[in-house]
């Protein structure tokens, strides 16, 4: 399968992207890179969907509790008030305050569980989750063999397809199969999204626009993108 040719886009130090009836929001942009001892470092996005009921994708690590507690608060938040958990994958970058969340329907890949309550779906079979008629966890495997997106439907910018690591940042071509458990499946998976989204958040750097045109899969940053980031 021919490699997706990204081209190089600017990233947004953070993105408030509103909607009816949800709303995106990316509390804390991920990062990754090696150190000047050659040691990685990475932190994963995490991102918080408000409405009818509130969302949160991805937890970061530990180090990340406060962020979590504090952009919550700024929002007039607690906890408590989550009712959703769902982290893409089980890296721990991306679970690391679970514990926080002990009340809300919590999702880790294909697992979703209500306190002790497994409980049963389709995404082993390529079927989404729904959660209501603008939200789904839809299965997107290939950097873990189970890995999630979360697509939020009827933003202004269109559907947010918040992907975890399906893709590492909007120009990841030359590193994510680096970190694929299986790239061909990956490939299938960050095809699919492309096709669907008009908005990606992904694991590890800032959201990107797709455009969907004569050129498929090109995908540019739309310049009023940052204006959602205030």
């Amino acid at each position: 399968m021919r490699a997706l040719q990204l081209p190089a886009l600017s990233t947004m130090q953070s993105t408030e992207i509103k909607g009816n009836p949800y709303s995106v929001s990316v509390i804390k942009e991920g990062y990754s890179f090696t150190d000047h001892e050659g040691n990685s470092r990475a932190d994963g996005t995490i991102t918080l969907i408000s409405g009818p009921v509130v969302i949160l994708v991805d937890t970061g690590g530990p180090w990340d509790r406060l962020h979590i507690l504090n952009a919550l608060a700024s929002r007039g938040m607690q906890p408590e008030d989550v009712s959703y958990v769902i982290c893409t994958h089980g890296h721990s970058d991306h679970v690391g305050n679970l514990n926080l969340f002990q009340s809300a329907t919590i999702a880790v890949s294909f697992d979703i569980s209500q306190g002790d309550t497994y409980l049963s779906h389709e995404l082993a079979e390529g079927k989404p989750f729904i959660i209501d008629q603008h939200v789904e966890i839809l299965p997107t495997p290939g950097h873990t063999g189970s890995d999630t997106s979360v697509l939020v439907r009827g933003t202004e910018l269109g559907t947010v397809a918040v992907v975890g690591d399906l893709f590492e940042n909007y120009n990841d071509e030359d590193g994510w199969r680096a970190v694929s458990e299986n790239s061909s499946v990956q490939q299938c998976s960050r095809q699919r999204v492309m096709e669907i989204a008009n908005v990606i958040i992904p694991g590890h750097g800032g959201a990107f626009q797709v455009y969907h045109n004569n050129i498929k899969h090109q995908l540019k940053l739309k310049s009023n993108l940052n204006n959602h980031s205030k």
